[in-house]
């Protein structure tokens, strides 16, 4: 049993997109992947930069690009018919179209017959791979680390990532283990959490993280909120199949109710740390916070560092601005609450 894999190296396709925050998959690409990507392409009427040399198919396959991403999430998720030319072009030329969009590759006749002709793959990243067993609960080796929210778009896999960059640095030994598509673009491979059948979900978060060294660190992409009335039930199957040793809380200063859920308050740190303690224990007794990592975007400097100083006090755990800050703190203590050397 294999988790979805992507081709290296790739080439970003923003299509005839304009508006910069429809590209989100792509500048994720480019910001926590840059050295896996050769360059970027539009088409006519395409504005969207993501700072990458453009390229043309020809190109692409002169520098031996093995897989062309779609890295824009417009409202609809198509692809549109201005795009099958040049995705068809790209597939005859024996590289394979990945993408995250809710339009399925494999449903547009052109790609599948270009695809069929040339042997090159039609990469759904929203489609996860087939034949995945129930959890079982068993203990694995290794070392895990999950990050869970206080809601949806609460940065849990941007301080995944930060996270994974900054012990890496540090010459630990870590993985980022990605379970969302713009994550799995972004590492790789991985498994599509939020779309796999309810009774499966733990059993994919297992193959996402099997056994490994004992010194080993999975930092683990967590989905929505266990908290959360409609995806509560996928962060669930994802935390305890996870079994994470550790987990960090995401959260966005300011917000106070779930985004698009305005009757349903947010929890509050603490109970989001009690609340995943409990559920964790099932599959790991030893389950610990280690730090808060906050979206403090709309606050100033000044309130930033008040506003993550009164946090920490509160709770006694290290709390920091993943992106503004790194994550240092988080690191030192789990450094010490693990013990590594």
């Amino acid at each position: 049993m294999k988790t979805i894999e992507l081709k290296a190296p790739y080439l970003i396709f923003i299509g005839d997109e304009t508006i910069d925050g429809f590209a989100k998959t792509g500048f994720g690409i480019v910001e926590w992947r840059r050295s896996l990507c050769k360059g970027q392409m539009n088409v006519e009427g395409g504005t969207v930069d993501l700072g990458l040399p453009p390229m043309t198919i020809k190109e692409a396959t002169e520098a031996n690009v093995k897989s062309l991403i779609i890295g824009t999430a417009a409202i609809g998720g198509g692809i549109p018919d201005i795009w099958i030319d040049t995705l068809v072009e790209a597939l005859l030329k024996g590289i394979d179209i990945v993408a995250g969009v809710h339009t399925r590759l494999k449903e547009i006749p052109r790609l599948r017959e270009a695809a069929e002709q040339s042997g090159a793959r039609l990469v759904d990243v929203r489609n996860p791979p087939e034949q995945i067993p129930v959890g079982n609960g068993k203990k694995r080796t290794g070392r895990r680390l999950l990050t869970v929210g206080t809601d949806c778009s609460s940065g849990k896999k941007y301080t995944a990532l930060a996270l994974e960059k900054d012990m890496k640095g540090r010459g630990m030994n870590v993985d980022f283990r990605a379970s969302g598509q713009t994550g799995i673009m972004i590492a790789g491979k991985g498994i599509p959490i939020d779309s796999v059948v309810a009774d499966f979900i733990s059993g994919a978060a297992e193959l996402l993280s099997p056994d490994n060294n004992p010194g080993h660190w999975d930092i683990i992409e967590g989905q929505g909120s266990i908290f959360h009335p409609g995806y509560g039930a996928v962060s669930m199957g994802l935390l305890v199949g996870s079994q994470p040793d550790a987990f960090v809380v995401c959260h966005e200063a300011n917000r106070k109710h779930m985004m698009g859920w305005d009757n349903f308050p947010l929890p509050t740190i603490r109970e989001l740390i009690e609340r995943t303690i409990q559920i964790g224990k099932l599959t790991n007794k030893e389950i610990r916070c280690v730090g808060v990592s906050v979206n403090t975007a709309q606050l100033t400097p000044e309130e930033r560092k008040k506003y993550l100083d009164n946090l920490s006090q509160k709770i006694g755990l290290p709390c920091v601005d993943s992106l503004k800050n790194g994550t240092k703190k988080i690191i030192d203590y789990l450094e010490i609450a693990f013990n590594i050397k």
